[in-house]
């Protein structure tokens, strides 16, 4: 029997959806990506999907290909459904992996995208060889992956581990899940831009009234808006506002973390996405907060480190890996 050399994996995200073809290795042969938001139905997101990879399938032969995995916002590993994904356009319950099962003829296999992104962290990145972790992704919402023992933790349903949506703030900021006060309104891309927009419009500041370095005031008196990339940039060049803003985010997503520490008492937590690129901006308010809020038994045990892996590469590797799994 001809063995299985490749895998496909799928990562769908709230803005983007990524995927490659992988081998047993670990490296990505063909990747692209799609814009998720632009396929209102799941089914014409799904013949995109089969359309893009059609080609690169092909080249390496179906017959090699042992099968796809995906990673998805509130994918359910037991159902192989999404299900009621707050940051997705499809709405209600999608049996995605039933979907792409039948459009590739290959056998698929359905995760939540933080699981995934796990999987792949522990396999080739920061996490390989650790049996105690967690993987926090801080994207267009927040993602978390908590593996205990080596093992992922699913919990009887298949959503175990839903870190961006404890309350962080009791009645705090409507979160799209419905609850009000959720981490991922506070320490998302989209939540650290919220806390940005609060604190332009505070009565009082005034372009003249702040030091020189003032970067992000001017911006958002020109557009009216500011993105997560825009507070980094202001951040890093020495905006004083912009400080205030990640080390107000930095402390809410540290107070929230050191609860989560006493529940499984992880070795390190890996971030991952485009707000932990930020790095000590938001990991040092991050790190100072966690500790001064964690039981004396953990304290100066837990590392906060960056992904080790390219930011792209990782979903994808840890979604193909489900595969083989």
């Amino acid at each position: 029997m001809q063995e299985k050399e490749f895998s496909i994996g799928i990562d769908i995200g709230g803005t983007n959806t990524d995927f490659g073809l992988v081998n047993r290795r670990g490296d990505i042969s063909f990747q692209d990506n799609l814009k998720t938001r632009t396929y209102k139905h799941p089914g014409d997101f799904v013949t995109a999907l089969k359309n893009k990879l059609t080609a690169a399938i092909r080249e390496v032969g179906k017959e090699k290909i042992t099968g796809i995995g995906i990673g998805a916002p509130n994918g359910n590993v037991y159902s192989g459904n999404i299900e009621l994904a707050a940051n997705l356009p499809w709405k209600g319950v999608i049996p995605l992996r039933q979907m792409v099962k039948d459009a590739f003829a290959l056998p698929a296999f359905l995760t939540n995208d933080a699981n995934a992104t796990a999987i792949g962290e522990m396999t080739y990145g920061a996490a390989k060889g650790m049996q105690d972790f967690l993987l926090i992704t801080l994207g267009t919402g927040v993602g978390s992956g908590f593996v205990a023992n080596g093992k992922l933790i699913y919990g009887h349903d298949g959503f175990a581990g839903e870190l961006g949506h404890v309350t962080a703030i009791r009645d705090g900021r409507p979160c799209g899940c419905g609850r009000r006060g959720c981490l991922e309104t506070y320490a998302s891309a989209t939540g650290i831009v919220t806390t940005a927009i609060e604190f332009l419009r505070q009565e009082g500041i005034k372009f003249d009234d702040r030091m020189q370095q003032d970067w992000l005031l001017p911006v958002w008196e020109k557009n009216n808006r500011v993105s997560a990339k825009e507070i980094y940039l202001a951040a890093r060049a020495g905006d004083p506002l912009a400080a205030e803003i990640f080390d107000f985010t930095g402390k809410i997503l540290g107070q929230t973390l050191a609860d989560a520490v006493a529940i499984t008492s992880p070795k390190a937590i890996i971030f991952f996405g485009g707000l932990a690129k930020a790095g000590a901006y938001i990991l040092t308010p991050a790190k100072k907060a966690m500790e001064e809020n964690l039981l004396a038994i953990f304290k100066n045990k837990i590392e906060l480190i960056p992904s080790g892996l390219v930011e792209r590469d990782a979903a994808i590797l840890g979604a193909a890996a489900l595969a083989w799994q």
